[in-house]
């Protein structure tokens, strides 16, 4: 499983991107490699978070992946006040009336955030320094190239740096940058992702990048077994970088009643919206985007304003939905991949690298006894 052993310490080549610890420890406990979704915290709790981690992960290796997006569109100002001052009023009370007409009770402040978003460029910097006073194995980067001072600081810390990228032309500029780990994403991924498939996608960033230097290539995108992993593979990859499989573990942090609309899911049901981020992002459908991308909207703000609104709203959606109110459910909405139709139950995080790694061996073998015969 060269070269991901030698550069991260990851027995089996399985990357699992999530935004609970638990999940994280959980897979690399079991031979796979946890990745902490970090920009989901502030430098505090995420001081909380890789403790915690460190603590039960059993001495194997994990990282964490902070979003520094290249370009952002807001003032001069980046204060709290600044920024809450940027977010119009049609569109907080836009949010207000779509909540209330869910049976949500809300107020105009209590649909924007109180907290910094996390990708400006001074949290992504405070949240580097609590990374690297941790024994983490690897950093990464989306939505860019990945910053200098990144760089920078992962090789005084002798840590590997990874990033994500979405078109052949974006890998050939991080590989240029120093980055040591690239993760071609296909359209299929949940998040934010580009538009060019995986199948298509991972071949396209292995030819471009190989007159260039020798990097590593985790495919993305759809993943959600072993035969799949085992098949990117085959094109050239050496392992696979996967999301949303890990938000239906009994570990992950996503609300119960999320996890039971991902089960009832196909591959159709997710959409391509700006309205959650600013910035174009595959999520499961629903109301909310029926709303926001509807004709009567006044249209998602850019990155990181339209965080301001969706942060708190949507915590408050998964409240309301989780205590029973049904009308709240149909507004309910996560990032996944187009494989949540592959999704048909929840199972503890554990399992699913065991069963990962069985579908990988038997499609191995299928593959060896074509080529035998």
């Amino acid at each position: 499983m060269e070269p991901i052993k030698s550069l991260v310490g990851a027995e089996f080549p399985l990357f699992a991107f999530s935004h609970c610890r638990d999940v994280v420890a959980a897979v690399s406990r079991a031979g796979g490699f946890g990745v902490l979704g970090g920009s989901s915290f502030t430098p505090e709790s995420l001081e909380r978070e890789l403790k915690w981690i460190d603590e039960h992960v059993n001495g194997m290796p994990y990282g964490i992946d902070i979003l520094v997006p290249e370009h952002q569109s807001f003032g001069p100002a980046t204060d709290m006040a600044s920024l809450a001052a940027q977010v119009p009023k049609e569109h907080i009370d836009f949010a207000v009336g779509l909540l209330r007409k869910h049976g949500i009770t809300v107020q105009p402040e209590d649909v924007v955030d109180k907290l910094p978003p996390a990708t400006l460029p001074e949290v992504g910097e405070a949240l580097m320094d609590v990374a690297f006073r941790h024994p983490i194995r690897l950093i990464v980067n989306a939505l860019g190239i990945a910053p200098p001072s990144m760089i920078e600081r992962a090789r005084r810390h002798g840590i590997p740096v990874g990033a994500l990228v979405g078109a052949k032309e974006h890998a050939v500029r991080q590989v240029k940058a120093g980055v040591d780990l690239l993760i071609a994403q296909g359209g299929e991924a949940g998040g934010h992702c580009g538009e060019v498939s995986t199948l298509v996608l991972v071949p396209e960033v292995l030819r471009a990048i190989k007159p260039i230097r020798d990097v590593p290539v985790l495919a993305a995108g759809g993943i959600m077994n072993g035969a799949q992993m085992a098949g990117c593979m085959a094109m050239g990859a050496a392992g696979a970088w996967t999301g949303s499989v890990w938000l239906a573990t009994a570990e992950a942090e996503t609300s119960e009643t999320f996890k039971q609309k991902m089960i009832s899911a196909n591959s159709r049901d997710t959409i391509r919206s700006k309205s959650r981020t600013g910035k174009p992002s595959r999520q499961l459908k629903s109301s909310w985007h029926d709303a926001w991308d509807g004709p009567d909207s006044p249209g998602a703000l850019p990155m990181p304003i339209m965080a301001m609104i969706s942060i708190p709203t949507f915590a408050r959606i998964d409240k309301a939905a989780d205590s029973g109110n049904a009308a709240a459910k149909e507004l309910v909405s996560y990032w996944v991949g187009q494989g949540v139709g592959l999704i048909d139950a929840v199972r503890p995080a554990a399992a699913v690298v065991r069963e990962f790694q069985q579908e990988f061996a038997d499609a191995v073998e299928r593959l060896a006894a074509t080529i035998e015969s």
